[in-house]
């Protein structure tokens, strides 16, 4: 049996061209990056979305049906929808607008008059109490344009308050964001009802099951409440990303595609530029499936530099991202994204194997005389 070193005449075959190979390699590299960086790219958007959105998929915000001509939840609404909830937190709020003064300093600001405040929000500074009775809670935007932190006095509407906490800046969308706002008691704010009422849970199934109690309960019979699920809003951002990324994945497939056929084609010129040598190999005794694992060996080559090299430049456009942009660390050291990186280097391989499939049969299968003849 002749021994044939393959992997040795593989690379040597790809030498005698290198501007032909190195060109072949860096169609591979370029699709490698686009379906790896395209990939890493749109998951970044998805994870930068979503810890944007925060927990909201966490909270229902429930509301009176002002087209069914209710402008108010009733104190005996609230209490039923504290009675049918179970494991989630229930924050009525009452809500009005109001000038807040601090010696020569004004704002114009949302009043928001909310027994626990602790529920749905955190201090930066100060404690929240577990019952709001006295004083007035700024939002971080408010107490910033007034120069206000815990002790100081403002005045909104000709009433005095003592601030006995700031809230930490909100850095996600929801439905009470109190940057702009201040949060005062219940009673503080004008009237004997609810403009809208909170659920919040540590689960988004705790929360979808109250809201589903809470129709069940109040909407029996006519609909006097707007029912509406955060998590509604989250499900059509992931749906939104899912498809993008898809399409990003497709375009960089078709690159990939076209990488394909130009390995497929600088494995035909090769078959045919080496058709006598080949011919010679086959005539010393080299058996046809040694013929098929060298030319098989070449487009390995190629896709395995094009590729490694198509990872290496993703990574690095990966780098450049998060020196450049907001982008987080932990969003660019998500699992995902190494899957990504794996899944366009094993395709680039996968591609060039199979572009140098047809010209290794069709090198391994002629028959040496006729190789000869020619």
């Amino acid at each position: 049996m002749v021994k044939f070193p393959a992997v040795f005449v593989a690379r040597r075959n790809l030498s005698r061209n290198r501007f032909r190979s190195i060109l072949a390699g860096l169609g591979i590299l370029i699709a490698v990056v686009a379906i790896a960086a395209l990939g890493i790219f749109g998951n970044v958007l998805s994870l930068g979305a979503a810890d944007a959105l925060g927990d909201i998929g966490n909270e229902v915000v429930i509301t009176p049906n002002a087209d069914e001509g209710f402008d108010e939840l009733t104190e005996r609404q609230v209490q039923s929808i504290e009675r049918v909830t179970d494991d989630v937190t229930v924050a009525p709020i009452r809500t009005e607008t109001g000038l807040v003064t601090r010696g020569t300093e004004s704002t114009a600001s949302t009043l928001y008059g909310i027994d626990d405040p602790a529920a749905i929000y955190e201090a930066d500074e100060g404690r929240l109490p577990d019952r709001h009775t006295q004083g007035a809670i700024l939002g971080s935007s408010v107490a910033e344009q007034l120069d206000a932190g815990e002790g100081n006095v403002v005045t909104i509407d000709d009433t005095t308050y003592r601030v006995i906490a700031v809230l930490e800046p909100v850095e996600s969308f929801g439905p009470l964001s109190a940057d702009d706002a201040v949060l005062l008691p219940e009673n503080a704010i004008g009237g004997s009802g609810y403009e809208q009422v909170i659920l919040r849970g540590e689960e988004t199934g705790a929360t979808a099951a109250a809201a589903d109690a809470v129709r069940a309960e109040l909407n029996a019979r006519e609909e006097r409440i707007d029912v509406f699920e955060l998590s509604e809003i989250t499900d059509e951002i992931d749906e939104f990303f899912s498809l993008l990324q898809s399409f990003l994945l497709g375009i960089g497939s078709i690159s990939l595609v076209i990488a394909g056929v130009s390995i497929l084609n600088v494995m035909l010129m090769s078959t045919v530029e080496r058709r006598e040598e080949i011919g010679v190999m086959r005539a010393v005794g080299v058996k046809k499936d040694e013929v098929l694992r060298m030319m098989l060996i070449e487009a390995g080559l190629l896709g395995l530099f094009g590729a490694f090299g198509g990872v290496v430049v993703s990574v690095l456009l990966a780098a450049g991202l998060y020196l450049t942009t907001p982008v987080e660390l932990w969003i660019l050291l998500d699992p995902a994204n190494f899957f990504y990186l794996a899944l366009a280097f094993a395709f680039g391989i996968g591609v060039s194997l199979l572009s140098g499939l047809y010209p290794a049969w069709k090198a391994a299968s002629e028959r040496p005389v006729d190789a000869l003849r020619d």
